[in-house]
């Protein structure tokens, strides 16, 4: 649906907040509020309590929890993949609850990337167009899928393989491939649901340094692992346990690595015009 993102940005629930870049906005890239979730049963799972979290713009969190902890739940409302029962989801200060499918499904491919454990690429299709199919639902023509794929495979190490086949790659090479796929529409934040998982220990190694360097660059990635190792090494540990938040390590003022990266407090709620809005842009 590729003309929903301009009424998207005419949305009401925006805050202001950047002084960094003027006329423009500093929102959380995904806020959480009071969120619950519970399935179906005797009795209900209450799989999320009430459960709040904000992550802005530039942050390097590690979400981490053992299994049946909520971790897993709370990424899909974070990447919009479900509905909360209670509380709100806003993804770049856009209220998911208010939003039509159509919306949330262009949100969704224009503001979120994912990289899941089992990578999830066509082995028959080339490395390129695993990559470029990132921007089909986007709207990008296909000439410029194609130019961008290259863009990220060049960003993850691997743009001397963007015609092999994946059946040709190992398994961290695979891993960079989904990473690529993820970044290629340059959104707001990258999710990654246990990113090591099917790795070696030294090969998922690499795949962290690769998302500290990605980190480094610009990107907003967030992690969901059980392992507490992995979580340490994020800027910033979020603990989750029988679905609610125990610990944050909080976002401490100024990531040194990134000086632009200024993590501003939220501000006062203004009304705004698409015009006023660049949502997911970095600092010139």
């Amino acid at each position: 649906m590729t003309d929903a993102w301009p009424h998207l940005l005419d949305h009401p629930s925006l805050v202001a907040g950047n002084d960094s870049v003027p006329d423009a906005v500093q929102l959380p890239v995904v806020q959480v509020d009071d969120v619950t979730k519970s399935y179906p049963g005797e009795p209900p799972v209450q799989a999320l309590r009430g459960v709040n979290l904000a992550i802005r713009q530039g942050e390097l969190v590690g979400i981490v929890g053992p299994s049946g902890s909520g971790k897993t739940t709370l990424l899909q409302l974070m990447g919009t993949l479900d509905r909360p029962t209670g509380g709100r989801v806003r993804i770049t200060g856009l209220d998911v609850a208010t939003m039509a499918d159509d919306d949330v499904a262009y949100l969704r491919a224009t503001r979120i990337g994912f990289v899941f454990q089992q990578f999830f690429l066509a082995e028959h299709s080339t490395v390129i167009d695993n990559v470029a199919v990132g921007l089909l639902y986007a709207g990008v023509p296909i000439g410029q899928r194609r130019q961008r794929a290259v863009e990220a495979l060049d960003r993850v190490g691997l743009g001397n393989r963007a015609t092999a086949r994946p059946t040709q790659l190992s398994g961290g090479q695979r891993q960079r491939v989904a990473i690529a796929r993820a970044l290629v529409g340059r959104p707001a934040m990258v999710l990654a649901d246990e990113p090591t998982g099917n790795l070696d220990q030294a090969t998922g190694q690499s795949i962290l340094a690769l998302i500290e360097q990605l980190h480094q660059g610009g990107s907003t990635i967030v992690v969901i692992t059980h392992d507490h190792t992995i979580a340490e090494r994020m800027i910033r540990k979020v603990e989750i346990l029988d679905g609610q938040i125990v610990a944050d390590s909080g976002a401490a003022g100024t990531d040194p690595r990134r000086p632009w990266a200024r993590l501003a407090q939220p501000r006062t709620r203004v009304a705004l015009t698409a015009s006023d809005v660049r949502l997911g842009e970095e600092p010139s």
